[in-house]
């Protein structure tokens, strides 16, 4: 309703300022009888009044159906405008008294006119016509589900802006679209994963605990045995339900970090004496390099220990005997670089994409049988990208990997590279 009153004041205020006008230049050209220019004045309002009630009720009331097309319009308009003319030039030789010869080379000339602006309207609007119908299919088809259907419009005009509108809206639907999809799948191959990794320690725990329960097994070393493996089986199970929160809570966006100014050192030190021991059962080579003059570091201290122990526990994993792997963290500008760098199997470089991908698994480095649940590096690459860093990886095959992640410096030392 507000833009309905707001148009019909504009074409009133519009219409008085030309009726105004014309009757300015009547009088200071021709100098009319006082009479003929009241009756102009009126016959103006009039026809003028006219005019605009029809242009606000084509505006805003549904037309009938050969009129709704652009092409339609365009000749009605200047039908319409031509018819206008008529009349008025009708009007204005009764007033100033033309002959009739006059009047009908007039009218003549304002018929030709009429075809004139019938024919190019007709013709200008064929371009703009083909391009609506070009949008117009292109919708339709992404619409139905075409989400890779393009618009193809070169008129260097508003269509071909609608146009590039269109385009970027289906490739953000498109984009967004594919992402649904792989996220879906991811969901449920996860699903699928967990599942197994659920299930398939149930079976062996149910026989162990019947056994020792109904009097099977009295031997006291194996109740002691199945009373460890029993223990294992039940703490993976509860690390993979503990990864499992973490993930959702990472999806969700609620994970929560305590952030304080944190020494890198510390963490590598003391990941290294977790870890040697498990290195020392395989005969593998640990070492550790730190730039000791290593800033401070803005990390939840204990979560990024967490990225520690995995990238390591993956390194120590698939490092083949007598092998070796180094711990290394340095400066990188505003962030510490920290790499795991092992001797191992390597990975191809085709399976770079899934590999921080939850529950991925390749065939020789993350099944059950080796240890992990296949959602280690998505929890890890989840916690640095909550500190506002990067987790990449390089590796070739027969030749070992390098895991990668950064951390953002302290903010009081982000400046201050020496300190």
């Amino acid at each position: 309703m507000y833009n309905v009153e707001r148009q019909t004041i504009v074409a009133c205020i519009t219409l008085l300022a030309l009726i105004g006008l014309v009757v300015l230049l009547t009088i200071a050209l021709l100098d009319p009888p006082a009479i003929d220019l009241a009756l102009l004045s009126v016959f103006l309002l009039i026809s003028g009044g006219a005019t605009v009630l029809i242009g606000l009720a084509a505006a805003h009331w549904e037309l009938p159906r050969w009129v709704r097309s652009l092409r339609a319009r365009l000749v009605l308009m200047c039908i319409l405008t031509a018819a206008l003319s008529l009349v008025n030039v009708g009007f204005t030789s009764a007033l100033m008294f033309f002959s009739t010869h006059d009047l009908v080379l007039l009218g003549g000339l304002l018929g030709f006119s009429l075809g004139m602006s019938v024919f190019v309207a007709f013709t200008f609007s064929a371009s703009t016509t083909r391009s609506i119908g070009t949008v117009l299919e292109a919708v339709r088809s992404m619409n139905a589900g075409s989400l890779d259907a393009r618009v193809q419009v070169r008129s260097a005009d508003e269509i071909e802006e609608l146009a590039g509108a269109v385009n970027a809206m289906a490739q953000r639907l498109e984009t967004s679209f594919n992402r649904e999809r792989d996220l879906d799948q991811a969901r449920k191959q996860l699903i699928r994963a967990v599942s197994h990794d659920l299930r398939t320690p149930l079976p062996s725990i149910r026989v162990m605990v019947e056994s020792i329960n109904d009097g099977v097994v009295d031997d006291p070393e194996t109740i002691r045995r199945y009373l460890r493996s029993t223990q294992s089986e039940v703490e993976n199970l509860s690390q993979l339900i503990n990864d499992l929160f973490e993930l959702s809570q990472m999806d969700a966006g609620v994970l929560e970090l305590h952030q304080e100014s944190s020494s890198i050192q510390d963490l590598i030190s003391d990941t290294m004496e977790s870890m040697s021991a498990q290195a020392a059962a395989r005969k593998l080579t640990l070492d550790g390099q730190v730039d000791e003059s290593l800033s401070p570091v803005a990390m939840d201290a204990q979560r990024v220990q967490r990225v520690l122990y995995n990238l390591v526990q993956n390194a120590i994993r698939h490092t083949p005997p007598d092998g070796t792997f180094l711990l290394r963290a340095q400066d990188a500008g505003g962030e510490v670089q920290v790499d795991v760098i092992d001797t191992g199997e390597g990975i191809p470089e085709q399976e770079f994409p899934q590999l921080f991908q939850k529950s991925y698994r390749s065939d020789y480095s993350r099944s059950r049988a080796s240890g992990g649940s296949g959602l280690g590096l998505s929890i890890a690459m989840g916690i640095v990208e909550a500190h506002g860093g990067r987790m990449w990886v390089e590796s070739k095959v027969g030749k070992g990997s390098r895991f990668s992640f950064t951390l953002p410096k302290s903010p009081e030392s982000a400046f201050n590279p020496a300190k």
